[in-house]
């Protein structure tokens, strides 16, 4: 005869893993609140609150008196008076302006189809060195450590006609002298190359930077596989800086469209205004003319004009991060 034994109960199951948290959203109003400051927010916005005042103060509120100033007529030492539109009106109709935009697009595109490769390239061809590699860095970022002033003003004694360095190097070979900055066919090729000397540096190392991150073992994989170096630039190197290059390529865009030093020190917008920029006629207006209204009026333009652009690129971007 059997006997049945009878089971005992089973024991509840402990939940494995971490306790579960409360969710912050969870509860009424003064219970999310209550839960808020034990979890230290009041204490967050007594630290974060100092910086945030800061930079609102020495950031955003000149913008907010820039866009204000716009709307007015002043010299900044007598009584502004209201204009309404007009700055905008007299910024629009000037003939100057166009030339200017037109400058500063052309400045952009011969600095990106010249300018934005040579970082790039100097920044792989450095990551594949075996030796050297730390000498060719510092030699890289050397043009940076140079003062922007000292670097233009160096460069325009390297272009001068007659005891140019150029014209002097070209006169061995039997070419030249070349009116790199006198004429209106070579003045702004002859900018954006200084351009390109003076800024390349701190893109390398941004790159070499993200390049850093790239895993070695895809490179060993890929050597293994005997895959040359164009092959692995094409396949590893470029694809892992991506969202670098977008990146560097849009802040790019935005500096090349406020160019102002160089033209400014080398050529002061000649010849015959062919290196005018809009910068340029921003401080022409404010320290020439003494009309800030029509300066800040074609600042807050030329903003409005990068935001849209940045938000275009942005927009158009954002898949190829992925």
């Amino acid at each position: 005869m059997n006997r049945s034994v009878k089971s005992a109960p089973p024991s509840p199951r402990k939940q494995a893993g971490p306790p579960r948290r409360v969710s912050p959203h969870r509860g009424s109003p003064a219970e999310r609140f209550v839960r808020w400051v034990r979890q230290g927010g009041i204490t967050t916005i007594l630290f974060g609150l100092p910086m945030v005042l800061a930079f609102a103060y020495f950031s955003w509120w000149p913008i907010v008196q820039s866009v204000r100033l716009s709307f007015e007529q002043t010299n900044l030492v007598g009584p502004a008076q209201w204009v309404g539109l007009d700055n905008f009106r007299n910024v629009l109709d000037d003939p100057l302006l166009w030339t200017a935009v037109g400058n500063t697009a052309l400045f952009a595109a011969l600095a990106l189809v010249i300018g934005f490769p040579v970082p790039l390239f100097l920044a792989v061809l450095i990551a594949e060195l075996r030796r050297g590699g730390t000498l060719f860095r510092i030699l890289a970022y050397l043009p940076v450590a140079i003062p922007p002033v000292v670097s233009v003003l160096l460069w325009k004694w390297f272009y001068d006609p007659d005891a140019g360095l150029f014209n002097q190097l070209l006169a061995h070979v039997g070419l030249g002298p070349y009116p790199w900055l006198q004429s209106t066919d070579t003045a702004m090729l002859s900018i954006v190359l200084e351009a390109t000397w003076a800024g390349f540096g701190s893109t390398v190392i941004i790159y070499l930077a993200a390049l850093g991150s790239v895993p070695s073992e895809l490179y060993e994989a890929a050597e293994i596989d005997g895959a040359g170096i164009w092959r692995r630039v094409w396949h590893i190197t470029l694809p892992s800086l991506r969202g670098v290059i977008l990146i560097m390529l849009l802040l790019q865009i935005i500096g090349t469209l406020q160019v102002f030093t160089e033209p400014f020190v080398m050529t002061d917008g000649g010849p015959e205004d062919s290196t005018l920029t809009v910068l340029m006629l921003i401080y022409n207006y404010a320290f020439q003319n003494g009309d800030y209204g029509s300066a800040t009026a074609l600042s807050v333009l030329l903003a409005l004009v990068l935001g849209v652009l940045s938000a275009i690129y942005l927009r158009a971007t954002r898949s190829w991060n992925n």
